[in-house]
């Protein structure tokens, strides 16, 4: 095709607009077709991409987490991500070495099994609030509140929590038993919130936190500390003896990554009684991994609507090309190149494209904001609609070369046609 002049490159865009308008239906189902493909594809790779990164960070001020002999990855997600059963209890002993570990920076120690409406409650101790849980964010108190008192039945909330429950400070709370909410299984202890906790964009967030030695002390608990010891049960006005107590879990931060792998090779591969997620990050990662298939999968589904509807834009033009083969025709008569009326074809199905790439933006952000939404109750995790991503422009502009290449196959017949058979008159 020879190059186009500059009014033939206005006449060619009014033209084009004219026939998206006077085909209109066409024009929008097959751009629907195109904003669902790209939309999606936006969406599976952007979810894809800020999931790991939450999943893998959101453990940011640990590097580590001590618990039962088990599963790492379960550990992992009972102590950071306050998801699942916990594998089991160690004794508070273990918090207590490596409170002592001058390889580790800072240890909290994590009890859990009980809930209020179905969101977990953590027994710590106050260290945990020092720590920074996120980038610049430690769990402190919004204007108004405080921490709690060790030695008093109080709790703060993270911020997640408390605007589901509508709670405030000054509000008192009734636990209930188990990690799954059951109306039947109230504690008879009451807990006064003394502080709503800034939100993090943690799991933490999602979370309601007590002092260790009132989670102790709530109850129908048990603790049972160094094994083949007697059950003991906390009495009020005496203290708890350190064998006697247990914890779920020990938050680490450690002074150097050498501690890690040192501490990793001595519980984990010569020991038995305890497991070491170390690094957490790397946990996380792993699981991420092993759920690949399925954001491949979504992927392949996207790129074969997009393709579909390239071929849907192609299929449009042919239908309607046997009832414009005389405006074609007539166009040619009164001067129009071949190449400028084979052009016209391309750039209506690249404009198709393109319609189709500005409503693929509508979906992306409709589908982001419902996954976000899902992800921000059953985990906490935070993602952003309006997160830069490679693939929101890569997929847009792929979808309008696709459309372009796909108008080539209509327009190369219309490039051959044979004027004087196209004005003849029909007997």
């Amino acid at each position: 095709m020879k190059r186009l002049k500059k009014d033939e490159l206005a006449a060619l865009w009014m033209l084009a607009r004219r026939s998206l308008r006077q085909h209109l239906l066409a024009t929008l189902l097959t751009a629907l077709g195109g904003a669902l493909s790209v939309g999606l594809v936006m969406a599976v790779f952007a979810i894809n991409q800020q999931s790991r990164d939450a999943f893998s960070q959101g453990a940011t001020g640990f590097d580590a987490v001590l618990g039962a002999r088990g599963s790492k990855l379960q550990l992992v997600l009972n102590a950071v991500f306050h998801l699942q059963t916990s594998p089991g209890n160690i004794p508070y002993r273990y918090y207590q070495v490596m409170q002592k570990n001058p390889q580790v920076a800072v240890a909290v120690p994590y009890a859990v099994g009980d809930n209020y409406y179905g969101y977990r409650i953590v027994g710590t101790e106050l260290g945990l609030f020092d720590v920074e849980v996120s980038p610049g964010h430690k769990l402190q108190p919004q204007p108004g509140g405080r921490l709690f008192d060790p030695n008093q039945s109080e709790a703060v909330v993270g911020s997640f929590v408390a605007d589901k429950l509508h709670l405030k400070v000054g509000d008192k709370i009734h636990p209930f038993h188990g990690l799954d909410f059951d109306p039947t299984a109230q504690h008879k202890e009451i807990y006064e919130i003394v502080g709503i906790l800034q939100p993090t964009g943690t799991p933490n967030d999602k979370a309601l936190w007590i002092p260790l030695d009132a989670f102790y002390r709530m109850g129908g608990h048990v603790l049972r500390g160094e094994k083949n010891k007697a059950a003991y049960v906390a009495k009020a006005g005496e203290m708890i003896p350190d064998d006697a107590k247990e914890v779920s879990a020990v938050m680490l931060k450690f002074n150097n990554p050498q501690a890690g792998f040192q501490l990793s090779q001595l519980i984990n591969t010569q020991g038995d009684k305890a497991t070491l997620a170390w690094p957490i990050s790397a946990v996380m990662v792993e699981l991420m991994d092993n759920l690949g298939w399925a954001h491949k999968v979504l992927a392949l589904v996207g790129l074969g609507v997009m393709f579909m509807a390239a071929l849907s834009s192609v299929a449009a033009l042919v239908n309607t090309l046997e009832a414009r083969r005389r405006d074609f025709a007539i166009l040619r008569s009164l001067g129009a190149s071949s190449g400028l009326v084979a052009s016209l074809l391309v750039l209506e199905s690249a404009l198709v494209g393109a319609l189709g790439a500005l409503g693929g933006f509508l979906v992306y952000a409709m589908v982001l904001a419902i996954a976000a939404k899902i992800l921000r109750q059953s985990t906490g995790v935070v993602i952003e609609v309006f997160t830069m991503h490679p693939v929101l422009y890569l997929a847009p502009l792929g979808l309008i070369g696709l459309s372009a290449l796909a108008g080539l196959i209509p327009a190369s017949r219309v490039y051959a046609q044979n004027v004087a058979a196209a004005l003849r008159p029909e007997s």
